[in-house]
């Protein structure tokens, strides 16, 4: 008995470690299918500031497609340098909502929409932006009250507005008289792009120079373009308060496709 004890015990042994490498590969293999599909595929982001409103708010769920644009060192986690340039280069289109790393620091994440080309002149005047000395027209909608995310609701003005190449959304404006609704001519550097934010008078983007703000955004800062609203929760949902992923959801948002 003593001796079938022994040899038992270095085979539940053996039986044990060759369970925890087998757990151990299979965690690998999941890992770097992970890594796999949001390098080169699609990564999800959550919104973290009203500067999209209406079209993103606070709490969206989106993903992004990583491919729209080729590729970077920008769309490998935390951006090693080990290559300059994009690989299978794609063009971004005048209107897409673009995920991109700041200029500045080239590791925080923005989400902007995307107004000047390279080679374009861009300009705010009374508000309206003018791209190569022509109004981008915009249609008066009915005010909304909105969230001002300081404790009180504000009327905001909405228009639609309609970009050279037909791309149309909705954009907010607290009025003609903002901080950066009259600037000068900004002529975008070839390999550079344009960015704002559909809520124009809250909304840190290029028309602030990058020092401070955004600027001129490098093609090699792209990761790429948001295509979807996945899931939304109102800003208030707690992951400590379960009952919140419920009564916090906004389903009407849920699989909308961005524009």
């Amino acid at each position: 008995m003593s001796d079938q004890a022994q040899s038992a015990e270095p085979t539940q042994k053996s039986g044990a470690v060759s369970e925890i490498v087998e757990i151990v590969k299979t965690v690998v293999y999941a890992l770097l299918i992970a890594l796999f599909l949001r390098v080169l595929l699609f990564q999800p982001f959550t919104i973290p500031s009203a500067s999209m409103e209406p079209t993103l708010l606070e709490g969206d769920y989106i993903i992004v497609s990583k491919y729209a644009y080729g590729w970077s060192h920008h769309s490998i986690p935390f951006s090693p340098p080990l290559f300059r340039g994009r690989v299978f280069e794609r063009a971004p289109h005048r209107g897409d909502i673009v995920v991109f790393k700041l200029p500045r620091d080239g590791r925080t994440d923005y989400i902007k929409r995307l107004i000047g080309l390279p080679g374009d002149r861009v300009q705010v005047k009374g508000g309206a932006v003018f791209i190569n000395g022509k109004e981008v027209p915009r249609e008066p909608l009915s005010p909304q009250m909105v969230d001002t995310g300081y404790g009180f609701s504000r009327e905001v003005e909405r228009f639609r507005e309609t970009l050279p190449n037909g791309r149309s959304y909705v954009t907010y404006d607290f009025g003609p008289d903002g901080e950066v609704d009259d600037t000068d001519v900004y002529v975008v550097p070839e390999g550079y792009y344009f960015f704002m934010g559909d809520n124009r008078d809250n909304s840190l983007d290029s028309r602030v120079p990058s020092a401070v703000g955004v600027g001129y955004v490098p093609a090699e800062n792209l990761v790429g373009k948001a295509e979807i609203i996945l899931l939304s929760w109102d800003k208030d949902v707690s992951v400590f308060k379960p009952w919140t992923w419920f009564t916090d959801a906004r389903p009407g948002r849920f699989f909308n496709l961005l524009k």
